[in-house]
């Protein structure tokens, strides 16, 4: 291709890191106007075409507009910051304004544009970084309803993994965001979590994702399910461009007291980047705590995982087997984000415009009821389980719960395994590990391990104590320059 989209390894754009790319816009080798296009190309070829992945729900018509201004301002020595010029998407339920949608992928939500920008949003605006569009997600964040397929939202449809689109299950609820990234639609994405939504369609899909410390990055005009849980993070190809998104990301906002006692976000940071440049693993000691969270890999997986432990050994890591950490049942069940739904949505929901149909849950309920045909496909079981409660978290089940979460997660849990083994970190196969640590509120990153014929992609994921990102993100670059697990789906080219 001319002009600089193929790189001296005759890599498409699409198949670059933001690293890369910033680098080559750094040195006049590209220009954001021509990243914009060909991911624009890429998404038109594969996303309602050909494999259909459906992992985009709509793209901000003045891309192209701001991809000229940012070429323009750094044609005039002006560089906003470390992601001048990359296209990023963002899972559809974070806030935007201008001319994308804010729909958490209900019909209820199908004409609300955004009413606030959330504060992730406009720190990405003030690195650079250019707002591609919005990406498809399981509904309402996969808390609308028990046995809803991942990646299926009533507004949107349903989003396919493209490793094996219609084989292979995407992962939820930020479906759309991994996906996105795996297939080359965009260099950078943000998704959100609250109990594994990151971490399952970036392992799923052969991509990097980060569940963050909770209070690391901003949630407000986030649409919500638990503010005890809840979080955004970045969803990537590498390990050095999520580390380069989180450090954009991370920040205080005073509309969210949890993100007011965290690390100097500067530096802070700076600590990320630095160890997303790790080439070894001297000194890292990580444990594996294997009953309840091993034994449901299955063989083939198993296989690329014992692989994966014998790289993090060569590196130079010691890996502690087994750890005791609680798991299943000992963890306590989904009661406290059923509790806390009704009131974090209702404060979200009450703030939109007169003119939207709903204001409340309650109102979303009976919307859904009254267009049943298109929006109750699957249900809606935790809608009406949330709604039959108080809504005042009064309750004595809902504190005891909480408390008990915490206890067991990070006392008796996480702190305890790690204190007591002198550990760096917990390592678990897939995502069997995000329970524990979503109700900690401690970060996680998965990283891809490998991939067979029976599974597809493969991660592997790493979860330490709070604001440990830096330690994770130094076990899971120097996994993955050692591993070189990634691989890019095959997908029909046309026009290419």
């Amino acid at each position: 291709m001319a002009n600089g989209t193929e790189d001296g390894e005759g890599r498409p754009i699409w198949q670059r890191s933001a690293v890369d790319l910033e680098r080559a816009m750094g040195v006049g080798e590209l220009s954001a106007q021509e990243i914009t296009a060909a991911f624009l190309r890429r998404i038109g070829q594969h996303n309602l075409e050909n494999e259909r992945l459906n992992a985009v729900r709509e793209i901000d018509p003045t891309a192209l507009q701001q991809a000229e201004m940012l070429d323009r301002e750094r044609a005039q020595g002006r560089v906003r910051g470390p992601l001048h010029g990359l296209p990023v998407l963002l899972k559809d339920n974070i806030g935007t304004v201008g001319q994308l949608h804010t729909t958490a992928g209900s019909v209820a939500l199908h004409a609300q544009y955004g009413v606030r920008e959330a504060p992730l949003v406009r720190r990405l605006k003030r690195a650079g970084a250019l707002i591609l569009g919005k990406a498809n997600l399981t509904e309402w964040a996969n808390f609308m309803t028990k046995n809803m397929p991942n990646g299926y939202s009533s507004l949107g449809g349903q989003v396919l993994n493209p490793h094996g689109p219609g084989r292979f299950d995407v992962g939820g609820s930020s479906s759309g965001s991994g996906a996105a990234v795996a297939a080359g639609f965009a260099p950078l994405a943000v998704g959100t979590e609250t109990s594994g939504s990151i971490l399952s369609p970036s392992s799923s899909n052969g991509i990097v994702g980060i569940k963050p410390t909770l209070g690391l990055v901003s949630r407000t005009a986030i649409v919500p399910i638990a503010p005890s849980q809840d979080t955004a993070g970045p969803m990537t190809g590498t390990v050095a461009d999520a580390a380069l998104l989180l450090a954009v990301l991370a920040g205080p906002d005073r509309a969210d007291p949890a993100t007011l006692h965290g690390p100097a976000p500067r530096t802070f940071g700076d600590a990320l980047l630095e160890a997303s440049r790790a080439r070894d693993l001297a000194g890292i000691r990580i444990g594996l705590p294997r009953e309840g969270y091993w034994a449901r890999v299955s063989d083939t997986a198993a296989a690329v995982l014992r692989d994966a432990l014998g790289t993090l050994g060569a590196l130079g890591g010691t890996i502690v087997d087994p750890v005791a950490l609680p798991h299943g049942a000992e963890l306590g069940d989904w009661s406290v984000l059923v509790y806390e739904f009704q009131p974090a949505l209702n404060a979200y929901l009450g703030r939109l415009p007169a003119w939207s149909p709903v204001h409340t849950m309650a109102e979303v309920i009976r919307y859904n009821r009254e267009h049943a045909a298109r929006a109750l496909r699957y249900g809606q079981v935790w809608f009406e389980e949330a709604q039959a409660l108080s809504g005042s978290l009064t309750e004595s089940r809902y504190l005891e719960a909480r408390l008990q979460d915490l206890a067991r997660s990070r006392t008796e849990g996480i702190d305890r395994a790690l204190h007591d083994n002198g550990l760096s970190a917990l390592v678990f196969p897939a995502t069997a590990g995000a329970g524990i640590a979503a109700k900690a509120g401690y970060p996680s990153i998965t990283v891809p391990a490998g991939y067979t014929d029976e599974d597809g992609p493969i991660g592997i994921t790493f979860t330490g104590s709070a604001f440990s990102e830096p330690t994770l993100i130094r076990i899971a670059a120097a996994f993955e320059a050692a591993a070189g697990a990634r691989r890019f789906p095959t997908l029909t080219e046309r026009g290419a």
